[in-house]
């Protein structure tokens, strides 16, 4: 046993402490803890905390500890979200970039309105709905997510119901991608076992019955629906849209929102707009509002969305959509004519090849919005080597006790 005082938080929310050997990594620990425990390959697992730090505070969810999500809700909320900001600081920082970086955007509890809910047999045959436990494949059944939207807790029970035909194969361990729309649950399940066939026509069957009594707006099998009771659709500004199976939502509205507000007010006065990996639309339709759009994105289901979605909305400036893997064919700056502005929302990996076409348009404004601070501050880097400077950078907590950091940055030039 070796008793260690916990000197940081790393960057995937793990208590460090440091010592002769090297750091050791220790879970749901704070800065300037006490800590006690056996020492293997590094890390201390299931700490006993000696002295606790004054910012630790109690965890809302019972499932704290077990469960591998929401790992920082033992921290009060302004060290925890001062962390946040430190992170996004120092990604810029191995850059050798210098930015002032704003105050993490907060978002409440209860809003979360999508999850990936996995599915296993208990050993006594009873399907368990819930997520992984730390470090592990074992499943921590869960009753409670205070960070979820209340509907989606309350639809457990059904949705373990609806769960139950996709584990016909032994190998098959299922996800369901939960998320409530405006016309109720869509569900999209996926790690189901294909190599021998796939889901039976008789456990398809009992799916679409129990997707039926669960009253689900869809249920699709990786992307491909399986029964719709009604077309899931979501609002994006003044936009209605349907969302294709399967498709890229951000997870929580408030945090959308705070995103979106700083993307508008960001290119307020260009004459067009370059919205790129735009996804169903969710920038589009409120930019659309403030210049006319050119929107991009490798989904071509997600711009068939966007697309049906434009005839929902009155006063927007014209919306042009196309579907292009923006990796392998970025934008050029031909392509790009006529955009002073450009917002991109890429995925964690960044844009980097996208990045690199910017410098040579027209574009004053470059409106970056990322989940991936490392990847951000990487493609901000090339941005300012070419003339842009930064105006802002705001991190938005929108994953809720969580190491990971979404935020939006404003370049000039």
């Amino acid at each position: 046993m070796q008793t260690l005082t916990i000197a940081r938080v790393a960057a995937q929310g793990d208590g460090v402490a440091e010592t002769a050997d090297g750091p050791v990594f220790a879970p749901l620990t704070l800065p300037g803890e006490v800590v006690r425990g056996e020492v293997r390959e590094g890390r201390l697992e299931a700490a006993e905390i000696v002295v606790p730090s004054p910012d630790r505070v109690a965890p809302a969810s019972p499932h704290y500890g077990d469960c591998g999500g929401c790992s920082l809700q033992h921290w009060a909320a302004e060290p925890y979200l001062g962390w946040k900001r430190e992170q996004v600081r120092l990604a810029l920082g191995r850059e050798g970039l210098d930015a002032e970086v704003e105050p993490v955007v907060p978002t409440p509890p209860g809003v979360r309105r999508r999850l990936a809910l996995h599915a296993r047999r208990g050993p006594d045959g009873r399907v368990l709905l819930g997520f992984k436990a730390r470090r592990s494949w074992r499943l921590v059944e869960v009753t409670a997510c205070p960070i979820a939207d209340p509907r989606l807790v309350a639809a457990f029970p059904a949705l373990a119901r609806v769960a139950e035909p996709f584990l016909e194969h032994p190998k098959s361990a299922p996800t369901l991608h939960v998320t409530w729309a405006l016309d109720g649950l869509d569900v999209d399940v996926t790690g189901v076992e294909r190599r021998t066939g796939g889901l039976s026509r008789d456990a398809q069957m009992r799916a679409i019955e129990a997707a039926a009594a669960a009253d689900l707006a869809r249920l699709s099998l990786a992307g491909e629906t399986l029964v719709m009771a009604r077309q899931p659709r979501i609002a994006f500004g003044p936009a209605v849209v349907p969302l294709p199976a399967g498709g890229f939502l951000q997870a929580s509205p408030p945090a959308e929102a705070a995103m979106v507000e700083r993307a508008v007010a960001a290119v307020k006065g260009a004459r067009k707009v370059a919205d790129l990996f735009c996804g169903a639309g969710a920038f589009t339709f409120p930019l659309a509002e403030v210049a006319p759009v050119l929107a991009a994105d490798g989904s071509a289901a997600a711009i068939a969305a966007l697309k049906a979605g434009v005839g929902s909305a009155r006063r927007l400036k014209p919306v042009e959509a196309q579907a292009r893997d923006l990796f392998r064919r970025p934008l050029a700056p031909y392509d790009l004519r006529g955009c002073d502005a450009v917002v991109l929302d890429p995925p964690r990996a960044g844009a980097l090849d996208q990045t690199r076409q910017l410098p040579g348009t027209k574009a004053e404004t470059v409106v970056y919005v990322s989940c991936n601070p490392a990847t951000f501050a990487r493609d901000a880097r090339e941005l300012v080597a070419a003339g842009f400077q930064v105006q802002s950078v705001t991190p938005i907590d929108q994953f809720l006790w969580s190491a990971h950091i979404e935020l939006v940055a404003v370049f000039r030039r």
